[in-house]
C-alpha cells in the first residue's frame, strides 16, 4: 500500500473523524520536551496551571522501551515517510502518543491492552513477540486488523486498538508542522468582497452609483488605514 492509499483509509471513514488534539513528547527525550514547552510558552497562549501540568506530564514516562518501540513501528507503518513528505516517525508521532497516554488516561488500559494482544498472536502464530518477527510477519496480523469491515469477528479486539492507534498517529501528524505542510494548509486568510457581482445586478436591474464605487474599499488600499478632512468626509 502506498503514502496516498494510506492517508485516504485514514480520512475516508471513521479513522479521520475522531482525532485527538494535543502536544506531546517523551521522557525518553529531555531535551526535545523542553523545546516543545519553550514553543508552547510562546505559542499558543498555555494558563500557568496548563504550563504546569504540561512539565509534569513531560516528566513522566508511560510506555516501557519495547512497547514504545512498538507503538513506534505501527505509526511509521500507518503513514510512511515517502517522496512527498516525512512519515509519523519523522514528525515525532510516537513522543505525541506517549503524551496522549498521559494527558487522556482512560487511553492507557486499552493500548497496553492492544499492545500484549498484538504479543500473543504473533507469539502463537510465529512463535515470535511482534519486535522480533519479520516484516511479513507483522503486516500478516496488520492487514487482518487494518479493514474493519473486512476483519474476522475474532480479530476485533485487535480492530479497536489498530483504529485508536490509526486515530492517534493521523492526529499527531497532522497537527506537527510536517503535516500541516503536506496538507499545504496555510490558515485563516483575508477575502477580498468587491460588491455583488455585475450579473446579479443587471438581473435586477440595479447599478452601483459612482459615489459608492469611488468610496468603496478597493482592493488594492485594503491596508490602508482610513482618513476623513474636518468635515468628515472620507480622503
Amino acid at each position: 500500500m502506498n503514502r496516498r492509499e494510506h492517508l485516504k483509509l485514514l480520512l475516508a471513514g471513521s479513522a479521520g473523524a475522531g482525532l485527538f488534539i494535543a502536544t506531546g513528547c517523551s521522557s525518553e527525550d529531555e531535551e526535545t520536551s523542553r523545546e516543545i514547552l519553550a514553543q508552547s510558552e510562546l505559542g499558543y497562549g498555555r494558563t500557568e496551571e496548563e504550563k504546569q501540568r504540561d512539565s509534569r506530564l513531560m516528566k513522566e514516562q508511560f510506555f516501557t522501551e519495547t512497547e514504545f518501540e512498538m507503538v513506534s513501528i505501527l505509526a511509521d507503518i500507518i503513514i510512511p515517510a515517502d517522496e512527498e513528505s516525512g512519515g509519523a516517525l519523522d514528525a515525532g508521532v510516537p513522543d505525541f502518543i506517549e503524551f496522549m497516554m498521559k494527558d487522556q488516561p482512560q487511553l492507557q488500559l486499552v493500548t497496553r491492552g492492544g499492545l500484549m494482544w498484538l504479543n500473543s498472536q504473533c507469539n502463537s502464530r510465529f512463535g515470535n513477540p511482534f519486535l522480533d518477527c519479520s516484516e511479513d510477519e507483522r503486516m500478516t496480523i496488520i492487514d487482518e486488523i487494518a479493514w474493519p469491515d473486512e476483519a474476522a469477528p475474532e480479530m476485533q479486539y485487535g480492530v479497536r486498538f489498530f483504529n485508536r492507534m490509526r486515530d492517534l498517529t493521523a492526529t499527531g501528524f497532522f497537527t506537527s508542522q510536517i503535516g500541516v505542510e503536506y496538507l499545504d494548509y496555510r490558515g485563516n486568510r483575508p477575502g477580498f468582497w468587491d460588491g455583488v457581482p455585475e450579473v446579479v445586478l443587471e438581473k435586477h436591474g440595479l447599478e452601483y452609483d459612482q459615489k459608492t464605487l469611488d468610496e468603496c474599499i478597493k482592493e488594492e488600499d485594503r491596508n490602508r488605514i482610513a482618513e476623513w478632512d474636518e468635515n468628515m468626509n472620507l480622503l
